[in-house]
């Protein structure tokens, strides 16, 4: 059964780091010299890719986050992806994909995602593909995300061979984005999307006023208690590209959660700003009973009417080009002008 996500504790971090060293770097290596959008052929496609939709556009070689060379379509046309930053990205790329799977916790398609997604077919829930479902897909290209169960890859691998584990357990959006377009023959286009992206992050962070360099505070509220983000956890990230701070307790590198928090360590969640998200009703529950508590009334934030609930399926993710979009809109519709 695949692992549940996701970002990482830090015991699954640290038993992370030697496949981290791959990383999603090794998607920008190619073996056949492409590294644009209009990238070289070698081959010619084999039956079995024109059968998948591969037409006759060649094959490139490009190596997965694992480090694993894979041969894909020149130019793919029927890619299924299984998680939401797979989505996120082909999405940004101008793709539509011919298969997906629901986003974290969720049992349809990411909210932020759902109308450009119309009349896709969902093959599965996040990183758990129905393999019937798969196959009637019929893809040439395969994106799973930080798939780990080398069971289910050597399934999809049966169905396509251009199966790529696009993310390694700590990279950031940003690489795994590369790695995509890369993946994709569109590594051009995907590092203009993250200039434009960068762009829109400092001029967003100028327009937020009396509010620039302030300290937000980023939790997931979990049944279990509170969880706040470490500085490369993706929400994190996008603040700091605003130039936005982290509050001193939250001041910590990595790209995980912190354990979730008792009562009595709630002051580590206060903060100039508390942007507050969930993930499931469990959560939301937890929250919510919480929110009479002196504990949570004490936070300044919450006396200066600083909180702000957001959407866990964008905040809470590993990110992508439209994730950081809303997250962008989501930090100054609060601030600017407040």
């Amino acid at each position: 059964m695949p692992f549940a996500r996701r970002p990482l504790s830090p015991v699954r971090r640290r038993a992370a780091q030697a496949l981290a060293v791959t990383g999603a770097a090794a998607l920008l290596l190619t073996g056949c010299g492409s590294s644009g959008t209009s990238g070289s052929s070698s081959a010619a496609s084999s039956p079995a890719a024109d059968a998948a939709g591969g037409g006759n556009g060649g094959k490139r070689t490009v190596k997965d986050a694992t480090g694993k060379a894979v041969e894909v379509p020149a130019e793919p046309k029927r890619i299924v992806t299984l998680t939401q930053e797979d989505l996120d990205a082909v999405l940004a790329l101008g793709v539509k994909p011919a298969g997906i799977t629901n986003g974290q916790g969720l049992n349809e398609p990411p909210a932020y995602l759902k109308d450009k997604v119309q009349g896709v077919p969902v093959v599965g829930n996040l990183l758990q593909p129905v393999m019937d479902k798969v196959i009637a897909a019929k893809p040439d290209l395969i994106l799973a995300g930080d798939m780990q169960d080398e069971q289910v890859l050597k399934q999809l691998r049966e169905i396509t061979p251009a199966t790529l584990v696009t993310m390694a357990p700590t990279d950031d959006w940003k690489l795994a984005f590369r790695g995509i377009g890369n993946a994709v023959n569109k590594l051009d286009q995907a590092n203009k999307v993250i200039g434009d992206y960068e762009a829109k992050a400092v001029k967003a962070g100028g327009e937020l006023t009396r509010n620039k360099g302030a300290a937000v505070s980023i939790v997931r509220w979990n049944p279990t208690g509170p969880s706040w983000m470490e500085k490369k956890q993706f929400a994190s990230g996008v603040a700091l590209d605003m130039g936005l701070t982290r509050p001193a307790a939250q001041d910590k590198d990595g790209n995980a959660h912190s354990p979730a928090l008792s009562l009595e360590k709630l002051s580590e969640i206060d903060g100039d700003w508390l942007f507050l998200s969930t993930l499931t009703d469990d959560g939301k529950s937890a929250l919510k009973d919480v929110q009479s508590k002196p504990a949570y009334q004490e936070l300044n934030a919450v006396k200066n009417n600083h909180v702000v609930t957001v959407d866990g399926s964008v905040w809470s993710t590993r990110g992508g080009p439209l994730a950081a979009d809303a997250v962008i809109g989501d930090i100054g519709k609060a601030l600017a002008g407040n």
